[in-house]
Parts: structure tokens; sequence; C-alpha cells
């Protein structure tokens, strides 16, 4: 008790001293005019290769004391980012145009790689007190917005490529009073905590917009070798036209020079993300859920009403009869009642289904969490991979909720604990090993391409360490558990020889099949906002509506899979098992062949085999992560219903 009382004590204190509390997921940098601020630059990035490079991987200047990279978490390492320092110094409220460097003459192997990036779209992604650079253009009277510049630029009907070298900054900032609200973040440069006695060091600018106009100018070469990085140039009014532009060819020097104007803005430091987060499309969203109520609405109003009430019925009808009649009823009973001495049969590899099912609780688990904590807003899109990361950590420490849930199910299965260390090493083994196999192959494209879009080895060394140092302990202690943990009881016996299943019309997995257009119906309005975030470099931070999808589809694979269960017992089908695992697990067929329709008609711009292979991969792990843990949701309510229903008949 005097341990609780220090606590509240504490508490009691912490929030008199605090007049606020903020958490953005970046903490504020305020800074004082002429006040120095380096930008930095991340990896080139295209939507037409979907391979990063590195930005110094072409002949850009480099920094005065040399490239040194920015430390990165483990989400931003499996993204490709790599995120360098740059020469390009801003001063706090100072207008300035500036000089950086002339390369030497361009080789054959330079302009030839400037020429490919040019012509492969890949744009280059600058970093401002980590917001990134954003370029607004006019098409047909509306503005467009882009993260990013372009490396360069090809006129139409023309062989000529040319680079750009000149950046015309705009940066917009906020004058910010402190006022004794603490802020405490988890920005990329550690925590930040501004007291109340703090406030004239709080007081300052702080950055709130970061945009750019690129253009490519043509200067002398001569002239501009004999100024330093830093000296000032005259001002340039973008666009040119191409004789003032710089082409890429041999024996060319290109300068490269840069101006920025700070301007006020009333848009607060919280607000300063809203630009990039502008939620597009918001009516097709409300249409996909409102879609998904209707289906669900419709399933069960078929399922928990008309059949459960006709289940109910003949339950009823049944139990009021003396044993006789009961007897007698027995010899007449036709449908679910049938196989009563055979549904709880051992399904056909067993051990299989018990590893799958502990993998898609897994994965659920750590899907659910994630969005969850996305939703509210803890997973801010300033913290680069935060997200990956988050979920990767999830994923290893939900091992003991995986091995718990297998070896039980096994337990319940074969009615005996031997063989739980084999179930549990299985389930640690099984969908990792699919990601690594699939990782590995991939990895060994991008390796051959050069591009940073390729895990390191160190990485995977920190990857598999994290494996089996974490997650394959805690799911064997999640098994231990598990055989400590009562079986679940059958509520009838089962016959020794099995009843034999009526021949029937059409095979049984037509209908499994087709059962997954239903939750994929809930689900692919989504799927498109999901896959151009991921593909075409656009920010998704529509969690909310993410959350709503998610419940609606663990509800409608639900319901499915429980029509679906009944239906084949009713056909005196007593072989449930694995149809009630793929009548909802089977919706993974359907995004895959969706990301093939995506890929063919939304991605017309994806240019190569290379990308293809990587597109292809990773949408098959993404469809085997949805299979896994929409098969799960499916059985286990398939498992608890069958149980509930044969737990009200008495037949010996």
């Amino acid at each position: 008790m005097p341990g609780v009382c220090w606590v509240f004590l504490l508490v009691l204190l912490f929030a008199h001293i605090c007049d606020g509390f903020y958490l953005p997921g970046s903490y504020m940098h305020t800074y004082s005019t002429k006040d120095t601020i380096f930008a930095k630059v991340n990896s080139l990035t295209s939507i037409e290769t979907e391979l990063p490079f590195s930005y110094y991987s072409l002949p850009y200047c480099k920094p005065l004391g040399g490239v040194k990279k920015s430390a990165e978490n483990l989400g931003e390492l499996l993204m490709g980012d790599q995120i360098d320092n740059s020469p390009y110094r801003f001063r706090m409220n100072v207008n300035e145009s500036l000089y950086l460097c002339t390369t030497s003459p361009l080789n054959e192997h330079e302009v030839k790689l400037l020429k490919q990036r040019t012509r492969d779209l890949y744009q280059v992604n600058m970093i401002l007190d980590n917001l990134p650079v954003m370029r607004i253009a006019k098409q047909n009277g509306v503005n467009i917005q882009w993260t990013g510049f372009p490396v360069g630029y090809s006129p139409p009907n023309s062989n000529d490529d040319y680079i750009i070298n000149h950046l015309k900054f705009k940066v917009l900032v906020h004058e910010y009073e402190g006022s004794g609200v603490e802020i405490i973040g988890t920005g990329e440069d550690g925590m930040a905590v501004f007291p109340k006695a703090d406030k004239k060091k709080a007081s300052g600018f702080e950055i709130v917009g970061f945009e750019v106009v690129p253009c490519s100018v043509k200067y002398d070469p001569k002239a501009m070798t004999k100024l330093h990085m830093y000296d000032k140039v005259s001002s340039v009014n973008c666009p040119l036209g191409l004789d003032k532009s710089q082409i890429i060819r041999e024996r060319e020097r290109i300068s490269f020079t840069f101006e920025v104007e700070f301007v006020k803005s009333d848009i607060r430091w919280p607000s300063r993300w809203d630009a990039y987060l502008k939620m597009e499309g918001a009516r097709v969203h409300w249409f996909s859920i409102l879609n998904s109520l209707m289906v669900i609405t419709f399933l069960a109003g078929i399922v928990f009403v008309i059949f459960l009430r006709t289940v109910r019925r003949d339950l009823t009808r049944y139990e009021e009869l003396d044993k006789e009649a009961q007897a007698q009823m027995n010899e007449e009973l036709s449908g679910w009642k049938l196989v009563v001495g055979d549904v709880f049969r051992e399904p056909d590899c067993p051990k299989l289904l018990c590893v799958m099912i502990g993998d898609g609780v897994q994965i659920m688990g750590m899907a659910a969490v994630t969005i969850v904590f996305a939703a509210f807003g803890f997973m801010s899109p300033a913290s680069r991979g935060m997200l990956l990361t988050g979920m990767i950590i999830l994923y290893l420490f939900l091992g003991i909720v995986a091995g718990y849930v297998s070896v039980r199910l096994w337990r319940t299965l074969k009615g005996t604990s031997e063989g739980w260390r084999s179930v549990s090493w299985s389930v640690a083994c099984f969908f990792p090993g699919i990601v690594f196999v699939i990782l590995t192959v991939l990895n060994f494209i991008l390796w051959g391409s050069k591009s940073t879009g390729a895990i390191p080895i160190s990485l995977y060394f920190v990857l598999l360490s994290l494996w089996f140092c974490i997650s394959v302990p805690l799911t064997l202690i999640g098994g231990f558990i598990g055989t400590r943990a009562e079986a679940i009881q059958y509520p009838v016996r089962t016959n020794q020889i099995p009843r034999e299943i009526p021949a029937r019309k059409y095979p049984s997995w037509l209908l499994v099949l087709g059962a997954g257009t239903l939750p994929f119906g809930t689900l692919f309005i989504e799927l498109f906002f999901i896959l151009s975030s991921i593909w075409l470099g656009r920010f998704y931070y529509v969690f909310g509506f993410l959350l709503i999808v998610l419940l609606l589809l663990i509800i409608v694979c639900a319901e499915v899979s429980v029509v679906l269960t009944y239906m084949h017992l009713c056909v005196e089908d007593w072989r449930w098992w694995w149809k009630a695992f793929f009548a909802s697990g089977s919706v993974s067929l359907y995004v895959f062949l969706y990301s093939i329709n995506y890929l063919v008609f939304d991605l017309q711009s994806l240019s190569g085999p290379v990308s293809a292979i990587l597109y292809l991969g990773y949408s098959m792990i993404m469809a085997i992560a949805i299979m896994l843990s929409t098969g799960t949701i499916g059985f286990i309510t398939s498992f608890y219903f069958v149980h509930y229903l044969f737990s009200s008949v008495k037949i010996d």
C-alpha cells in the first residue's frame, strides 16, 4: 500500500507541474532566427520500377564533412529507406540563393545512369525537420501534390534528357511562444521535454511546411568553378526554356544551386502533416463500410434468425419426446443429426491444422493490435518505419499465444499432450519460414539490381536472432502452458467406424471457394487504397476506416464459415474441419487475384520483370497472411458452433 500511495503522489505532482500534454509522434523543434538547419535525403524511388537506390549513386553534391547515414529503425531498413545527410543548408528566416558544387565532366557510365533514372521517373526524396519535401503543380486548374521531385525530365518528341540542378525551396514557419506546455514525443532524434520553467528556450520558429519548385538551369562551368560551396548566386525564375536547361550528355559539367524562401504561416505544428494526409475518397470508404454492413445484415438474417431458430425448434422437439419416441426418432433422423458419431472425428493432417490455426491467431492478433494503435494515433507517419517495426515486435511476442492455441487444439484432437514440442516448433517455423524463403529469393534479385531495397546480411542475422531468441522460446512456453490447460471435451462420442459420406452432384470445394467472395466484398475497396499507398508512394492514414473494415471482416468470416459448416453437416458431410478453415480463408485467393488485376490495370507504369516479380512476391506473402488469419477466425467460430450444436443432442 505505501508504494501505491507514493505512485499516486508522484502522479499528482507531475499533473501539477504540467499544464498540458501532447503526443504527436515526433517532438517539436523550435529554431531562432539564423539557426542552421540541414536537409536530409532519402533513397531515390520510382513507381515504375519499385527499386529504391541510394541518393549518392548519382553524381550529386556531397556534404563538406562527408556522407553520414542517419540512425534507422528496423522498419526503415526493411522498407529500403536510406537516410543520409546532405549539403542543403538553410538558415532560419534568411532568404538566400546559394551555390553548391560543379561536377567533374560526366563520363559514359554517369550519363547512362542519369538518363535511365530520369526515364524511369525516379524521385528525389528530401526531408527537413522530419517533413518530406512536397511539390505542387497545376493540372487542368487543379492543384496536385507529390512528395519529392524528379531526377530530371524528358521533353516529348525528344531524345534528350535534362537534369534538375536548381531547387527553389519554400519553408513555411510558424512563430511559437512557449506556454508551459510539456511536449513529450518519440521523434527520430529521441525524446524532448520542455518544462514550464524553460519557456524562453521553447519560444522561436517551428517548421510547418516544406515545398519545392525544381528546375533545370544551364550554367557556365568556368564561371561556376570559381565559386565555393554556399557562395551567393543570382536567383532564377523557373521554368526555363530547353535552350537554357542543363542537358545530360558526356563531358558536360553540371552546377548545382538552390534558393530558399521562408514564409510565415498560420499552420500550427500539430497540423503540419495535414497537407500530406488529406483523405481523398472518404465517400468511397463509407460506401465500402455500408456495403459490408448490408452483407453482414443479410448473412445474420439468414444464419442467426432463420436457421438457428430451425435448429433450436428441432432440438426442443427432440427433448420433449420420451425415451421410446427418441429411440424411434433416432432411426428416422436426417441431416446433421446423422453425423453425431463422426462430427468430431480427427481431421486429415491434424498437425498442419493446429500449426496454421496457431499462426493465424498470431497474425490476426498482430494486425488487430497494430490497427487499433494506429487508429488512435500512436503510429505517426512522422516516425518512419514505426508501423512495420511495431508489427514485427508484436508478432514476436504473440508467439506465446500461438503456441498455447495450437497445442491446446492438438490436445483436443489427439486426447494427449504427446508431440506438443513438435507442434510448437512447427508453429514457430511455418509462417516465418515461408516469408524467409520468399524474401531471400526477392533479396537476391534486389542485390543483383544493387538496390537499397535489398536487406543487408547484418539485418538478416538481426531478424534471425530476434526470431530465435524471442519468438521461438515464447512459442514453446505458450505450448507448455497449453499442455497444462484443460483440453476441450467433446459433447458426443465418436464411432469406431467412420460413416460413409453420400455422393454429391458437385464437389463441396466449389462451395468453399465461392464462400470467399463475401469476405472479399468487405475488403476490396480498402485493399485498393492500401495497395496504392504501398506501390504508388501515397500516404495511408485512414486507420479508423481500416479498423471498422477489420471488425466487419471478422464478423463476415465467422458468419460465412458457420453457414457453410451447417450446410455440409446437413448433407451428412462430417469432414468440416478444413472446409470451415478455407470457407473464410479462401478470401486470400481473391486478394491475390485482385493484386494481379491491380498490377495489370492500375500499375501500368511498372516496368520490367524484376519489378513484377517483386510485386508478386510481396503480394504472395500478404495473401498467405490473410489466408491464415481469416481461416483461423472461420475455424474457431465453426468449432464452437458445432460444439454448441451437438452438446444439446442426447443420442447414444
